[in-house]
Order: C-alpha cells, then structure tokens, then sequence
C-alpha cells in the first residue's frame, strides 16, 4: 500500500490533513494521478463538514494505470471533475448524458472517495480528460467544473450563434460563461448588482453590461434568448422576465437550497422555460477543453499553495466573498 496526502472536511466543519492509501495493483481502468492542481469551488464549501476528500477539480500527471486502462500512459496530463462513474448501459450513458445516470458517481456522494485537494487520486480513465498542449495546470483545473458547467448549457440545448446569450453574475461561472459564449459568436449581456465589474466583463466579452441594483425596470438591445444564472441569490424575476425573448430559456446554475420562485404567468405567456443543467457529459466535457484551447479561454484566478494552510486560507476567502473569481490550489 501506498500513502498519499489529502485534505478532508471535518465535523468542525475546517479542512483538515490526512492520509489515504493506494493499493498495491490498480485494478480494471484505474488511473493513478499525482495531482499539481486543484480548482476551488462553491461546492466544496457544502462538504466543509463531512470526512471525505474535498476538491472536484483536479488535474495532475498519471503515474500509474491499470490492466484494463487502455488510452492512458505514465505522464499524460489529465484532468477530471464533478463525475467519476456511471453504468454504461442505460439510455442516459448510451445517449452521452451519463450525468443523468441513475447509477452515476459524483462528488460529494458515497460512492466518490477521491478528491483534489490531494498529492494523488485514483480515477477511471473512462473519466479523466486529457489536457491540450499550451493549457497550463492552473488554468485547467477551473474548467474541469467551472467551465463544463457553463460549456454544457451552451451545448446541449441548440444555442444558435444568433441567439443573445444573457449571464447573471460575474464571479467563478460567469466569467468564464462570457468568454464561451463570446468566442461562440453570441451576443453576452451581462447582469450584475452594480457597474464595479462593467470594465472587466467588456474585456471578457461581454457586449453589453446592465447593473439591477436599485432599478425599477431593465432594458437591452435585444431580449435574453437564454439566461445563465451563475449566482447562488435569485434575482427579482419581475425584473428579469420582461426582458427575455419569447420562447427564452433560464438555466439555475449553481448548487443551493431551498425552492426555486418565479412569477407564474410571465412563463406562461411568453413560453418561457427554466431547464436545470449539471455538468458537461464527458464528450462536451472534452469538446470543451478543445475550444478553450483554440481560443485561449482562461479563468482568471488566485492560486495558493496545495497545504493545509493554503487549503484553509483559500477557503476562508471563499467564504468571505473574498475570492477574485476563482481560487486554485497549486503544488509548490
């Protein structure tokens, strides 16, 4: 057996260190990974208090690979994200939204005892990603959640180049929405409480910038076709839904609780939806390391050192709001 660092949630709800251990043969696809870095994300914070392995966004070098692994070798890069495993065999897997696998494995759940605040992981190789050339480690580590999830909405629902793409919030989602949505060939608006991210959303991208707080009624140039809601807040959809375009679409993007409220009848009458969108199946999930690559898509982040007291200090300014976009835990 082997021994590895990893950083778990505690009952007192800190990060803490701690040790896991490797067997001594990888069994079937298994992939043995040296992490070099981890992406922090919202989620992680919903399981500050549970022992497991924190972190969804990992991406490191294979070490080592199982009997079966068969596209893999020792010092490919790799990445991997929210999913680890699904059956195979149901209509979601064989349709490509294996993310809806009634058997699937996903962070956060019992069946998902590897993270990436670690030295190393254990992952399939059916699910890990290989990194393009030029992507630096912590620039691809917020895109193995961050960017899929965005990249995924963009994708899988027939977003056509002429559509106007609208991003609510600009933090770890929404900036990197922008760039997506931008280099697609849409037209963004971005919505924000205030005009204090109006510069950085028009270097992202963005065409047009409308700050809520205060307002009593919006107005674009052309009404949202599709609404990426990247904030965990909802917004006052009386406010919103006047300025979509009949047959629109809102996607509620981040992880939170509690019921989702919207005005009724605005839905009715102008047939729009809201559709819920998890992360990117693993062929978007690749398709979207490919764009990213070609067009130079990067999440602009805050990196801190892959320790224990990096790992608490990156989360404490999460938790504070603190966080310029997007923290990355790096291996010095």
């Amino acid at each position: 057996m082997v021994s590895f660092t990893v950083f778990k949630g505690s009952k007192e709800g800190v990060a803490v260190k701690s040790t896991a251990t490797s067997p001594d043969q990888l069994t079937g696809d298994k992939v043995l990974m040296k992490i070099t870095a981890s992406g922090l994300c919202g989620t992680d914070l919903h399981y500050l208090d549970q022992d497991m392995i924190l972190g969804h966004e990992g991406v490191g070098i294979v070490e080592a690979v199982g009997p079966d692994a068969k596209y893999l070798k020792k010092g490919d890069r790799v990445g991997f994200g929210y999913e680890h495993d699904s059956c195979g065999h149901c209509r979601e897997c064989l349709t490509g939204k294996e993310t809806y696998c009634a058997e699937r494995a996903t962070y956060g759940t019992p069946k998902v005892t590897q993270g990436s605040f670690a030295s190393h992981a254990i992952v399939r190789e059916a699910f890990l990603h290989k990194i393009p050339e030029g992507m630096s480690d912590s620039d691809a580590a917020p895109l193995q959640c961050a960017g899929a999830t965005v990249f995924s909405v963009l994708r899988s629902f027939d977003t056509q180049p002429t559509e106007t793409i609208g991003v609510m919030g600009l933090g770890g989602l929404g900036h990197l929405a922008i760039q997506f949505a931008a280099k697609m060939g849409n037209r963004v608006v971005v919505l924000s409480g205030s005009d204090k991210k109006k510069d950085e959303a028009m270097r992202l991208g963005a065409h047009e910038f409308i700050a809520t707080k205060g307002k009593k009624e919006l107005s674009v140039s052309s009404p949202i076709n599709r609404l990426l809601v990247t904030t965990s807040a909802q917004p006052n959809w009386e406010l919103i839904l006047p300025i979509m375009a009949a047959g629109s679409a809102i996607y509620p993007l981040s992880v939170a609780y509690g019921n989702f409220e919207i005005p009724y009848l605005p839905l009715v009458m102008q047939g729009i939806a809201v559709q819920g969108s998890l992360v990117a199946p693993r062929n978007l999930h690749r398709d979207m390391l490919s764009f990213a690559a070609l067009h130079n898509i990067k999440p602009i982040t805050e990196e801190f050192p892959m320790t224990e007291e990096g790992v608490r200090e990156a989360i404490a300014k999460l938790e504070r709001g603190d966080i310029h976009l997007r923290a990355v835990l790096t291996v010095q």
